[in-house]
C-alpha cells in the first residue's frame, strides 16, 4: 500500500507479483483496516436511528476511535513496505572481514527489531478495534451485525498474519532477550485477540442463524 490512492486491482496484481513489497505484513494492516471499516460502516448506520438514540453518543466515540485507528492501520501498511527495503539491504551487506562482519550483524539487529516493531503494532491496533468492534455487536444496528461478524475475521486474519512477521524477525535476532519479550507480548496479544475474535464472531453468527 506504498500508493494509498492505488486501486485493489493494482495493489493484488502488485502483491502477486516477484516484488519483495507489498507482502504479507502489508496485506494484515490492510485487512485491519478493512475490517476497521466494517466497523465504521456500522456506527455510521447506527447513529441518528431513533431506536438506537440511548447509546448514540457511545457509537459517536466508537467512530471517533475508528476513524483514527483506520488512519493507523493504513499508515502501518506503508510502513511495513519502508522498513522491510532496508532490512533487505542488510542481508546482501559483505562479511568477509571482521570488521565487516560486526557491521553487518549491527545493521541487521537494527533493522530487525524495527522490522519486528511495525507488525507489533498491527497486532495491538487489532487487538484494540476487535473491543470496539464488540461494542458494536452488542448495541449497534440488528440491520448491520452480520457486517461486525465479517470485520471481525478480517481483524482477526490481520492479528494471525502480522504475528508471522513478528516470529520470522524475532528469530534472527541476536538480542534474544529482547525477541523473547516481543514474542511473549505477540503471544499474548495473539491468544486474547483471537479468543475474543471467535467469540463476537460466535455470538453474530448463532444470533443471525437464530
Amino acid at each position: 500500500m506504498e500508493n494509498r490512492k492505488q486501486t485493489i486491482e493494482e495493489f493484488a496484481a502488485e502483491l502477486s507479483s516477484k516484488a519483495p513489497v507489498p507482502g504479507g505484513g502489508g496485506t494484515s494492516a490492510l485487512a485491519g483496516a478493512l475490517g476497521n471499516a466494517l466497523g465504521q460502516m456500522v456506527a455510521n448506520l447506527t447513529i441518528g436511528k431513533k431506536k438506537y438514540a440511548a447509546v448514540e453518543d457511545e457509537i459517536k466515540e466508537i467512530l471517533k476511535d475508528l476513524e483514527i485507528r483506520q488512519s493507523h492501520f493504513l499508515k502501518l501498511a506503508d510502513e511495513d513496505a519502508a522498513v522491510f527495503t532496508p532490512l533487505a539491504a542488510a542481508y546482501g551487506l559483505p562479511s568477509q572481514t571482521d570488521e565487516e562482519k560486526e557491521y553487518k550483524a549491527q545493521v541487521m539487529e537494527k533493522n530487525l527489531l524495527e522490522a519486528s516493531r511495525v507488525p507489533m503494532e498491527i497486532m495491538r491496533e487489532a487487538a484494540e478495534t476487535l473491543k470496539l468492534m464488540e461494542i458494536l455487536g452488542e448495541k449497534g444496528s440488528r440491520l448491520a451485525v452480520s457486517d461486525v461478524g465479517v470485520g471481525v475475521q478480517l481483524l482477526r486474519a490481520a492479528l494471525t498474519g502480522a504475528v508471522m512477521n513478528v516470529y520470522i524477525n524475532t528469530k534472527s535476532m541476536k538480542n534474544r532477550d529482547k525477541a523473547e519479550e516481543l514474542n511473549r507480548e505477540a503471544d499474548s496479544l495473539l491468544e486474547e485477540g483471537t479468543r475474543k475474535a471467535d467469540e463476537i464472531y460466535e455470538t453474530v453468527r448463532k444470533g443471525l442463524k437464530g
